[in-house]
């Protein structure tokens, strides 16, 4: 059963919440930069990390579960909405996106195959994907007082198999949210901080594995978990930035 969007839209609201989602939407704006004139879906519940984007994309769809309930969205506007969806149906006409975001979507899929199936079918050929999701080996997986102790956890060799029997190549992928997922002060004024040091000493441990992938039309042989670990990757020059490991 999916969470409610009181629960989440409470967590987001929260200091913890609101340091989880700065570190997560800093990745992402890393990522795509502002995606100027780009069309944008966020499944799951992706509000904290759209808003990151401001008025860059041309459009931004928050596409929230029906069994979330209904949603508040301060981003509405022109171009702009947020809609309920079925599972994993979603009501979207083939290849309208350039740009999709899965948070808080996979963990609590029934059928994640057949959820990455609508995602394919939605994205533009050649458009960028990022699955954001719990990772198993972290310790936000195990904190069941936030989003990311819901569900299934997932590892990053787990996501890239996914998306690689999927007809995605995987170009980069990354973890994020290494401050313990506690709300004191001491730990979400210092989020940035303790990034810096999660990736410095415990590189895999962070709370949420990140994994970026395009859209093909047929899956490459060297798709899949040979891909690398990357912090940065920008889109203008995937291939040389996918050569940068993470360490």
């Amino acid at each position: 059963m999916r969470q409610d969007a009181v629960t989440l839209e409470r967590f987001y609201a929260s200091p913890l919440g609101r340091a989880a989602g700065r570190v997560l939407a800093g990745k992402l704006t890393d990522l795509w930069g502002d995606a100027k004139g780009q069309t944008m879906l966020g499944l799951g519940y992706a509000l904290p990390v759209l808003e990151a984007f401001g008025a860059g994309p041309r459009s931004m769809i928050a596409a929230v579960p029906f069994e979330h309930g209904p949603v508040s969205w301060a981003g509405q506007g022109r171009g702009n909405a947020a809609v309920a969806v079925g599972d994993p149906r979603l009501p979207f006409p083939d290849g309208l996106f350039d740009r999709v975001i899965v948070l808080h979507g996979l963990e609590e899929a029934g059928e994640p195959r057949a959820y990455l199936r609508e995602v394919w079918r939605v994205t533009a050929p050649e458009g960028r994907v990022v699955l954001a999701a719990a990772n198993r080996s972290g310790l936000w997986s195990r904190a069941t007082q936030t989003p990311f102790g819901q569900g299934r956890p997932w590892t990053r060799s787990q996501l890239s198999n996914l998306l690689a029997g999927g007809l995605f190549q995987v170009t980069a992928s990354s973890s994020a949210l290494y401050m313990p997922p506690l709300n004191q002060g001491f730990v979400t004024s210092a989020a940035e901080g303790w990034e810096m040091m999660g990736r410095a000493f415990t590189p895999g441990l962070g709370g949420v594995v990140l994994i970026e992938a395009v859209k093909r039309l047929y899956a490459p042989p060297t798709s899949g978990t040979g891909a690398p670990v990357t912090e940065r990757l920008r889109i203008a020059r995937p291939a040389r930035a996918s050569r940068r490991d993470e360490h």
